[in-house]
């Protein structure tokens, strides 16, 4: 049954608000954290999913938590290599009518009905994304991310596509289409990496921590000295 979203009902307002507080609530304390994001319909024996089993563990072995959509597929991996390595393994479940059915591999589990409350949770908590071959959903997250990031809604963060075979052709339609017609603008590329190389996941999430890191101690430097505690 598809639910109406034109509807008038108040106690909607009531719902999206608690799944919100909810949200905000249970992910204030994850620490640096990573969203994996993929198709539901790739099973273990997919490489894709033997990848992202290999690239959630080695990020969560070097500190961060791991987000997914909780569900099967490429989000199953992304948990089962978090939970193996130790590391906090977070599911963001939606309610659908199929396919989405809650991974065994979380520790912390949240359930949301609307996609866009759950969609603010993946970009607020996460200091990067790794998009694995996926469908709709996957370039949903993917290009609402690029476009906070293009229009200055968001600090700039890694947008990983993992597997050059699948979204070669995508980044080649963004290079030689749409940078060529001018509807988006050559830079905007800087934002995208295309790999195959897990170690190159965590090394450009390393570099944007540590960049991070220094931009929080210059901002609290200034703090100090528009307040006059350093001359």
């Amino acid at each position: 049954m598809v639910e109406d979203l034109k509807g008038q009902e108040t106690w909607r307002l009531f719902r999206i608000l608690s799944e919100f507080i909810e949200g905000f609530d249970e992910m204030a304390d994850i620490g640096p954290a990573v969203s994996i994001f993929g198709s539901a319909r790739l099973n273990s024996n997919s490489k894709y999913y033997k990848k992202t089993v290999e690239v959630s563990a080695l990020l969560a072995k070097n500190g961060y938590s791991i987000i997914t959509g909780g569900g099967p597929g490429i989000m199953e991996a992304a948990n089962r290599g978090a939970l193996k390595a130790g590391g906090l393994s977070i599911g963001l479940n939606i309610v659908l009518p199929k396919e989405q059915r809650p991974n065994k591999f979380q520790n912390r589990t949240l359930n949301f009905k609307y996609f866009f409350a759950r969609k603010v949770m993946f970009v607020k908590y996460a200091i990067g994304y790794v998009c694995m071959p996926g469908g709709f959903g996957t370039l949903d997250e993917f290009f609402e991310a690029l476009t906070l990031i293009q229009t200055h809604k968001i600090h700039p963060f890694p947008l990983i596509l993992f597997g050059a075979e699948y979204w070669s052709p995508l980044v080649d339609f963004l290079k030689k289409t749409m940078v060529k017609h001018k509807t988006i603008s050559p830079e905007d590329m800087d934002f995208i990496v295309l790999t195959d190389n897990t170690k190159e996941v965590l090394d450009i999430m390393n570099r944007h921590m540590n960049k991070k890191k220094k931009y929080v101690e210059v901002a609290a430097v200034k703090k100090i000295k528009n307040r006059g505690g350093v001359r």
